[in-house]
């Protein structure tokens, strides 16, 4: 999609078409023109200058099952767009493809998730936000709902017992029917709530609150009215002011919001790449950044440690490509705690890796045609294999 508009036919981008390839090429770098979105300020401070240390890594080896790559065949295989390497809080790598720049914000989708968990960790310290209180108790609004008696862990660890059919191939999904309620797809006529808040109200238990993990984005969204409660503030100004504008972002961010200004806190930020970046170095600095803490530590500890019956809990779910251990804790998923190893994830390919012993944080953004895709598992093979060489002094 090039040229001044009208675009022809065949190539115009489209609600009902955005996230489908080729399309989505060009809007997930052009959200806001699609969607309405609420602005995430950076401020009027100087950027945290992130120091460079260049190498050439796409000649880089890497093998994955029977396959060996370069970190180049990688970058072309999984549709990326944007890819950052940062070692000992230095860029070693830095790729802008597909018309993606320094500065032009791209869909997290599901690493929004983990920027809403530092908001809920900051509001935590300050007591403000109890993770352990129910939150029909800082929301009246979810009582008599499939919220009600839920924990704030429970939505930040997806373990609560709300039925939300999240089949991004099924058109009848739940999934499907939520993002025409966040403006995200075209309202076919069909009848829904006028906005997010209603739509939390239709839906129903089909498992008890605290039971094993079960992914569902609708609870990220949940969590973000719980946050603008327990904080008096909205998501979008929280973010700024809490996270965005000390850690020091180079530009400002935004996220999708629907007809009434909800925000949709479970996929719709966009950043940019350097950005989320710092966002990733934040978290290997134990929260800090330009010198004071931002993140408690104690938040992440607890991120990377996970409930008691945190693993368990999450191997019932019986997902594929995760190590005995591994689990999902305030919106990231943690697949070694010992080391520790954890990212935050998205459909369609992003990803903010945070390889704590290695001191590497990898930051991918990405177009894959489809939602899911083995590309994933070729790039933890290949963040793997580069936290090995950076630590070892390979590379």
């Amino acid at each position: 999609m090039t040229g001044a508009p009208p675009f022809p036919p065949e190539t115009r981008v489209t609600l009902a078409n955005w996230q489908d390839p080729p399309f989505n090429r060009w809007a997930f770098q052009h959200v806001r023109e699609l969607i309405p979105t609420a602005r995430i300020s950076r401020g009027y401070g100087p950027a945290r200058q992130l120091r460079r240390a260049e190498r050439d890594v796409l000649d880089f080896r890497f093998c994955s099952g029977d396959r060996e790559l370069t970190v180049a065949d990688l970058l072309a295989e999984t549709y990326t767009d944007g890819f950052l390497v940062l070692h000992q809080g230095q860029v070693v790598a830095e790729h802008y493809l597909n018309g993606l720049a320094p500065d032009v914000p791209h869909l997290l989708m599901s690493v929004s998730k983990s920027v809403i968990s530092a908001v809920a960790g900051i509001l935590a310290d300050r007591g403000l936000l109890s993770t352990s209180a129910a939150v029909d108790e800082i929301v009246p609004e979810l009582g008599g709902t499939s919220f009600q008696d839920a924990t704030v862990q429970d939505l930040l660890d997806m373990r609560a017992g709300t039925h939300f059919d999240e089949s991004y191939d099924n058109p009848e999904s739940d999934v499907r029917t939520y993002e025409r309620v966040y403006l995200w797809r075209p309202d076919a006529g069909q009848p829904r709530p006028p906005d997010a808040l209603g739509y939390f109200a239709t839906l129903q238990n089909d498992g008890a609150h605290g039971g094993p993990f079960r992914y569902r984005s609708i609870l990220t969204d949940v969590l973000a009215w719980v946050i603008e409660r327990a904080a008096g503030d909205r998501l979008h100004q929280l973010i700024a002011r809490e996270l965005w504008q000390p850690m020091g972002a180079e530009f400002d961010a935004e996220i999708t919001v629907d007809a009434r200004g909800n925000p949709m806190a479970d996929g719709g930020i966009c950043a940019t790449l350097r950005d989320l970046g710092r966002f990733g170095q934040l978290y290997l600095d134990r929260g800090r950044a330009g010198g004071r803490t931002l993140v408690p530590s104690a938040w992440i500890d607890d991120t990377i440690a996970g409930a008691p019956d945190g693993a368990q809990a999450f191997a019932d779910d019986s997902r594929p490509g995760y190590p005995p251990g591994a689990h999902y804790r305030n919106c990231w998923w943690v697949r070694d705690p010992s080391l520790p190893f954890f990212h935050g994830s998205g459909i369609n390919g992003q990803h903010v890796f945070v390889h704590v012993p290695s001191q590497t944080v990898v930051v991918k953004l990405s177009t894959w045609p489809t939602a899911l895709s083995p590309a994933a598992g070729l790039t933890i093979d290949a963040v793997t294999a580069m936290a090995d060489a950076l630590q070892r002094g390979w590379l």
